[in-house]
């Protein structure tokens, strides 16, 4: 009786631990999929936003290049910590997590966010740097953009979280596109130079004989 109460006992251990180690990996890279849909949203969020709600929900900006009268691009660079979990004699996560993240890649640890701004609003918002997750693109930019999301201010917009679109973890959203449904207009960068035109050439009075 009691070699079989033990036997009922220890047998499933192993899937146990092989099911929390899965369940952990798994929640990792949930935590990829929803961040990198964050950032992607908040690339949506942001257009049309004027300059003074942008630097309001995002910060003000750690660079910033004026390339005209008429245009600006600020840019935001954030990092997170990537948390390390301690190897045990049963359950190695830590071994785990690096070899998916060698096979997978997603040890991302920094995002740079560049957005242009035409007569003081956004017009489009670019992530660089090496920050993807172990699922999704993108998913470290989220830390740039969730004070707009998460505090929504007066020029910026809602954007669907629909599963189905308009926002993806896996690729940037198309904001021409999103425009055109949207029936949203966005000022243009001006293709003629600023020059102001010519006055009248001076004329000269005629002097008497």
């Amino acid at each position: 009786m009691t070699s079989r109460l033990a036997s009922r006992f220890s047998a499933p251990l192993p899937h146990v631990f092989s099911r929390a180690a899965l369940a952990s990996l798994l929640a990792l890279g949930g935590c990829g999929y929803y961040s990198s849909r964050v950032a992607h949203k908040g690339q949506l969020v942001v257009l049309g936003m004027t300059n003074e709600d942008l630097q309001a929900c995002i910060g003000v900006p750690d660079k910033m290049q004026t390339i005209n009268k008429h245009v600006q691009i600020y840019q935001y660079t954030r990092g997170t910590n990537i948390p390390a979990t301690n190897d045990s004699t049963l359950i190695p996560l830590q071994t785990l997590v690096n070899l998916t993240q060698t096979t997978l890649g997603g040890a991302g640890a920094t995002c740079v966010a560049s957005i242009r701004l035409v007569d003081g609003r956004v017009t489009d918002m670019h992530y660089s740097g090496d920050n993807d997750q172990m699922i999704g693109s993108d998913g470290v930019c989220s830390t740039i953009v969730k004070g707009c999301l998460n505090t929504p201010v007066a020029s910026g917009h809602n954007v669907s979280s629909n599963i189905f679109g308009p926002v993806s973890a896996f690729h940037a959203p198309d904001i021409s596109q999103y425009t055109k449904q949207q029936k949203m207009v966005l000022p243009k960068e001006p293709t003629e130079p600023d020059t102001q035109p010519a006055g009248p050439a001076p004329t000269t009075q005629p002097t008497a004989p």
